[in-house]
């Protein structure tokens, strides 16, 4: 009886069994075509990375760069090519980049308008050097009386414009929106749990509003495009190497355009860089030193805007880029790309310093021009800088004891094991 009911168990399991084979065959006749599809599209990803490296090796005339082709992931490792991007600055440098018919621009227009999200992070690394040459050189035709033609730059709109176009489409005409908890609430565990008391107890706030599509850079818009560039550049930044977020710090410092005192404000140890004089203090806050030497050995430049531009003679800032014009929708993106390369983990020590140089730069700049918000935000972002640096020192002062090593627990001997044999 028992062999009888476990024979019928089985093979009515048997027949469970099977009809659900038959209906996950009805249902998927060919198991193999998800896994033939992901091949299918892996390789051609790798082909059109690929074609995208062999064209981007015969505008650079750099046979090197084919080596990274051959590569299981070759938009990956052009992307962490340290030569290919030193090929690629070295061209957008150059003082004939960025006309109509550049073909690296045309090239990076193309490459960010295909599919493939690995290529378009590669575009993505150059947008420092695309926004920061684009701006200084606008900056520096527009200030400039000679009677020379002004280059055309319509190969760095375009790049520019493909990256908002990309944006306009994906927001849907829709502005990006925050939602701040009410202050006047006593803590966020005293909110109503209903949605309409809760949207009641909630500031929302406009942090882009909706895009016009644009078709061409006007100057009125011409912040508002590159801000959105650069917030592109943010949302893809941890997989940015650190080559192109050193370029965009020194971009930074170089819109500031402001190397005076008010750098080193919030600063106990003003580290002051080298194209400031050391000077020394007695013990009363009078100058050390002769006050006329020291007055002789400076000079206060009035390049643009008649501040407090300290600088040593004959010492020049070596910097790329110019001052310009930095309104609140450029410099949105800025600051969480500077928040980004200052606080962010496994972020390497130049990048961090670069970072700090460039954002109190532009606190010194905000300090200027009077901007609160801009104030706020880069003050915010120099005492977070300083605290992780203190935090920094003092880790390495005052190591922290792992738990096998607890200071606080004496150490007892440990009593010899006694092992009971039976006789």
């Amino acid at each position: 009886m028992t062999i009888t009911e476990g024979s019928t168990s089985s093979s009515s399991s048997a027949t469970i069994s099977s009809s659900s084979e038959i209906n996950n065959r009805n249902s998927n006749p060919n198991p193999n075509s998800s896994s033939s599809n992901a091949i299918h599209s892996w390789w051609e990803s790798v082909s059109k990375a690929q074609s995208c490296i062999h064209a981007l090796s015969s505008i650079l005339a750099c046979p090197s760069l084919l080596a990274l082709a051959e590569s299981d992931r070759p938009a990956r490792s052009l992307l962490n090519s340290g030569e290919a991007y030193l090929a690629v600055s070295a061209a957008l440098s150059h003082p004939s980049s960025g006309s109509g018919g550049d073909p690296l621009c045309q090239w990076l227009y193309e490459t960010y308008l295909s599919s493939d999200p690995d290529l378009r992070v590669v575009v993505l690394s150059f947008i420092p050097l695309v926004a920061g040459i684009y701006l200084s050189r606008v900056v520096t035709s527009s200030s400039s009386v000679s009677s020379v033609s002004v280059p055309s730059l319509a190969g760095f709109e375009a790049v520019l414009l493909a990256l908002y176009g990309s944006e306009v489409k994906a927001r849907a005409g829709k502005p990006l929106l925050i939602s701040v908890p009410d202050l006047s609430q006593p803590s966020l565990y005293h909110t109503p749990t209903k949605a309409t008391a809760l949207a009641q107890s909630s500031v929302v706030g406009v942090l882009s509003p909706p895009l016009e599509p644009q078709v061409a850079v006007k100057s009125t818009k011409r912040a508002c495009i590159v801000g959105i560039a650069l917030d592109c550049y943010y949302r893809k930044i941890s997989l940015i190497p650190p080559c192109s977020k050193m370029d965009f710090c020194e971009f930074v410092a170089s819109w500031a355009g402001q190397d005076c005192t008010c750098r080193y404000e919030f600063d106990e140890e003003a580290n002051f860089s080298s194209s400031l004089p050391t000077r020394s203090f007695d013990e009363n806050g009078g100058d050390a030193g002769n006050a006329k030497e020291e007055m002789g050995r400076l000079a206060i430049y009035d390049a643009v805007d008649g501040k407090c531009n300290w600088h040593e003679k004959n010492v020049s800032i070596s910097r790329r880029g110019a001052r310009i014009p930095l309104p609140w929708e450029l410099l949105q993106p800025v600051l969480r790309i500077l928040g980004h390369c200052l606080l962010a983990p496994l972020i390497p020590q130049e990048v961090t310093d670069a970072a700090s140089d460039a954002v109190r730069c532009v606190y010194a700049r905000a300090s200027h021009d009077i901007t609160p918000q801009v104030i706020l935000a880069a003050r915010s972002l120099i005492q977070l800088d300083k605290s992780s640096r203190k935090s920094a020192k003092d880790a390495l002062k005052f190591p922290t004891p792992g738990p096998s090593s607890n200071t606080s627990t004496p150490n007892k001997p440990r009593r010899p094991e006694v092992l009971l044999v039976s006789k």
